[in-house]
């Protein structure tokens, strides 16, 4: 198809005085091919030659307003009918698209419309590529495509991170764009990160700064040591709450740390009366855990110590006197 010729206009010009003589006789009107007369004007397009009135949209047949008119395949229409027959709409604002055009996803688009899906920047100049239906810019593609996939993207080259990636300043990266401040190596996964500047494992152990057990990061405050390590105050915490112990005290188990509630939960005694795990101090006694309130003579409720004389009845403690006022026979039975 021939191109789009837009936005033109056209010259009236008078005939008169001596151009007459020497044009009028070979001078043909482009669409009816008839003459012009002695003071006819003619419309003059291009070096075409027209009658004002042969001078119309080839679709309505009416006169161009203020002589502009669309060329296409050699035909000439006004700016309405060029549109409704040729213009493309664009498919994101649903209007005519004058001018540069996208064409892309099955439709077209002005430039300015055809965006990305997720962060909405222009793709006319970018490039883009088709994700489940929608257009979006690399960096949108990679981030999604990462998360798919349980990767990182680097926040440099904003390309997904296929092995071991590099924080930096809480940001990932591809280790390989970094060097070590120090001795200038190529850094790796294991770099540490010192005052925002990055170094290497060699020349950072040679400075002499602790490492967090957890995160595996500097500490350059307050250092916690526990558990044969050195921690980040907040990273300090329960193994199974995960709260930061803030300075409390907590409760060590094969190698991990606990705070009171959850260790006594998981290891702590179980009170034989309330059933409940024991906080506090713990009595042992009649092959059982008891909390101290609970301890207490099972006829008067009085409470006893280990040091308080007691007879173990139904597999509980009795005071001396509670068991002195129960029935002979049922004593001549506890005894045997």
């Amino acid at each position: 198809r021939a191109a789009i010729l837009s936005g033109q206009t056209a010259e009236v010009e008078p005939m008169t005085g001596s151009s007459i003589m020497s044009n009028l006789a070979n001078a043909m009107c482009t669409r009816c091919r008839g003459g012009f007369g002695p003071y006819e004007k003619m419309v003059n397009s291009n070096g075409e030659l027209y009658h004002e009135k042969c001078f119309v949209c080839a679709q309505c047949f009416q006169p161009f307003p203020d002589g502009l008119f669309y060329e296409f395949e050699g035909r000439k229409y006004c700016e309405h009918d060029f549109h409704m027959l040729y213009a493309p709409c664009c498919g994101q604002c649903g209007e005519f698209v004058i001018g540069r055009v996208i064409k892309a996803m099955n439709n077209n688009w002005h430039p300015d419309c055809f965006t990305c899906h997720t962060c909405h920047i222009t793709l006319a100049d970018t490039g883009f590529v088709k994700n489940a239906g929608r257009a979006l810019c690399r960096p949108c593609n990679a981030r999604e495509r990462a998360s798919g996939l349980g990767k990182y993207i680097c926040q440099k080259c904003h390309q997904m991170i296929e092995d071991k990636h590099l924080i930096f300043k809480s940001e990932p990266y591809h280790p390989y764009h970094f060097n070590c401040r120090n001795c200038g190596k190529e850094l790796t996964e294991v770099a540490r990160e010192l005052r925002g500047e990055l170094y290497c494992l060699p020349c950072h152990d040679k400075m002499g700064i602790p490492i967090c057990g957890a995160c595996r990061r500097p500490i350059e405050t307050r250092v916690v040591n526990a558990l044969g390590k050195q921690w980040h105050v907040e990273h300090f915490v329960c193994a199974k709450c995960e709260k930061p112990f803030l300075g409390h005290r907590h409760y060590e188990r094969k190698g991990l740390a606990y705070c009171e509630t959850h260790y006594n939960q998981l290891f702590g005694d179980v009170c034989y009366q309330c059933n409940k795990v024991i906080t506090g101090d713990v009595v042992s006694a009649l092959n059982k855990s008891w909390c101290v309130q609970c301890f207490a003579c099972s006829i008067c409720d009085q409470k006893l110590t280990l040091k308080s004389r007691f007879i173990e009845v139904d597999m509980r403690p009795v005071c001396k006197k509670c068991y002195e006022k129960l029935p002979t026979e049922l004593k001549k039975r506890l005894k045997t």
